[in-house]
């Protein structure tokens, strides 16, 4: 540049830039620098040959060493199913009801169970479990099929209301309003009887005997409800909709029937072993009761001394 001239007080010649009076010395690059920036363009040459890195129009180029993520991925995987595997193996073997029996396999399941849980049941019942309108809290002790493993494994397997699963639970509510089965002051009535039950309303002898006529055959006489139906308990704080009047009228009208998906069609045995596990461990589960043995009635026939 024509503005380029020695330094007086260095001997050295300037770059030619000036801006407001100061100019750059152009001293030469250290010799570190050098050395360190032409080691990494070697390196980036190295690299572009040994590892993928330039895209083309099909594909990038895979390198000499024929190294990829996917393939790394698939390494990190096939280890960890390794790992898993004497685990997998050991919750097939066990019915979900002796889990409780091996402790140690029992917090492999519960563990693995929280992960499957992040996956496939958040989106419905919350991060947490806790639910939200129209579905259930997992960690209260309020079960509509039961809350032991054995009842919760069989839940997930076969869901609620799926179709194509015969074996799914499935409870189905009449709409006695809309089916035109109660009139709106006979739908009232059964709602503050309801309310009653909960301690929220006062008793009234038109909703009590509707309810014994209409309603007592699934929810029971006091309104506890039953497990062989899936029928909730109306004596408790606890709805998977509202406790409110207009909610509980809603139902009584017109009700909602939810739907869990039958996972024994997407997801393996030992996965949902460790569902169960996990959602009987959140603080509702409860004790596996065994089936009282099958005593057999059958008259003693005379044998008349035959053995």
């Amino acid at each position: 540049m024509a503005k380029k001239h020695i330094d007086e007080a260095t001997g050295v010649e300037t770059v030619g830039h000036e801006w407001d009076g100061i100019e750059e010395l152009d001293n030469p690059m250290p010799r570190w620098w050098l050395w360190s920036f032409y080691a990494c363009i070697v390196f980036a040459i190295a690299y572009s040959v040994a590892y993928p890195a330039w895209p083309l129009i099909q594909k990038g180029t895979e390198g000499v060493l024929g190294w990829t993520s996917r393939g790394e991925l698939a390494k990190d995987i096939a280890s960890d199913q390794a790992r898993r595997k004497p685990i997998l193996a050991a919750l097939a073997a066990t019915p979900i009801e002796r889990l409780p029996d091996n402790p140690e396999l029992m917090r492999a399941a519960i563990a693995g169970g929280k992960a499957a849980f992040k996956v496939n049941c958040v989106q419905c019942h919350g991060a947490g479990a806790a639910g939200s309108s129209g579905y259930p809290n997992l960690n209260d002790d309020e079960w509509l099929w039961g809350g032991d493993l054995k009842s919760i494994e069989t839940t997930v397997i076969h869901g609620i209301r799926q179709p194509g699963d015969a074996k799914t639970r499935t409870s189905l509510m009449p709409a006695f309003g809309r089916d035109n089965m109660l009139t709106s002051q006979q739908v009232a009535q059964v709602t503050q009887h309801v309310l009653s039950l909960r301690g929220k309303g006062k008793p009234n002898a038109a909703g009590a005997q509707l309810f014994a006529d209409n309603c007592a055959s699934c929810h029971g006489p006091t309104g506890q409800g039953s497990r062989e139906f899936g029928a909730p308990n109306l004596t408790d704080a606890i709805a998977l909709y509202s406790n409110s009047p207009e909610a509980i009228a809603k139902q009584i009208n017109t009700p909602s029937h939810g739907v869990m998906p039958a996972w024994g069609q997407r997801l393996d045995p030992a996965t949902i072993k460790m569902l169960a596990a996990y959602v009987h461990s959140l603080g509702g589960g409860e004790d596996f009761q065994e089936a009282a043995p099958e005593v057999n009635n059958t008259p003693a026939v005379e044998t008349h001394g035959q053995p």
